[in-house]
């Protein structure tokens, strides 16, 4: 009885001593993780970008919560007040920047063609323009299977990318891109920015791809 009793003691000993020593590791990671989110949170802000559908072109169909956009067979009839993009297939994002570092990843899966990227808020959206710098348009574009920087240069890509990472320094004046799944840059434009910026967005037709749609996470 004493022998069962204190193999038993041993037992809730060392179990104190298990549980005692994992929870002091949980802690330890939970602080580490928490200082290394903190860090971050100083340098980028990953910002919960909502599309605007007062910005939308007519082709251009939003989901209900505002996170993805897909190119429809057919032209919604729209009012045609002063944000909206009628003359290219664009939509913007409901909240512009104009300070700090932002970033935000979209799904594009295997969607042939799109484009993403910033817009200054005084772009032309009724007439003629060119997806590039020049006009106020910063992004990273894909049209089956290539890639290309807005500005007329190709881009070799390891492989074809599912999700994209878009990042904003205001302040620096450097617009980035980069592979989510080992951080790896893809293009960066340098600029020099003097009016707030939005997310800028792009669809085509998807054609026989498994993805209609693009996606903010």
């Amino acid at each position: 009885m004493n022998w069962a009793g204190g193999f038993q003691s041993s037992l809730n000993f060392l179990n104190h001593l298990v549980s005692g020593a994992l929870i002091d590791v949980a802690k330890h990671l939970g602080n580490l993780s928490f200082r290394v989110w903190e860090k971050m949170k100083d340098n980028v802000h990953f910002s919960p970008v909502i599309l605007d559908p007062n910005t939308a072109y007519g082709r251009l169909h939003l989901s209900d919560d505002l996170t993805s956009v897909r190119y429809g067979d057919t032209k919604q009839q729209l009012p045609d007040n002063p944000e909206r993009n009628t003359k290219y297939k664009f939509v913007f994002g409901s909240e512009g920047f104009s300070s700090g570092k932002h970033s935000w990843e979209v799904e594009v899966g295997d969607h042939p063609r799109w484009r993403l990227g910033l817009v200054k808020e005084s772009v032309d959206r009724k007439g003629e323009l060119c997806v590039s710098p020049e006009f106020g348009i910063w992004c990273l574009l894909h049209d089956d299977g290539k890639y290309c920087n807005g500005v007329g240069k190709t881009l070799k890509a390891k492989k074809s990318l599912q999700r994209i990472r878009v990042q904003l320094d205001y302040d620096r004046g450097k617009v980035s891109f980069y592979d989510p799944e080992d951080m790896s840059n893809i293009y960066t434009h340098r600029d020099t920015f003097t009016e707030k910026l939005f997310p800028y967005f792009s669809v085509g037709k998807s054609a026989d791809a498994k993805t209609s749609d693009i996606k903010i996470s």
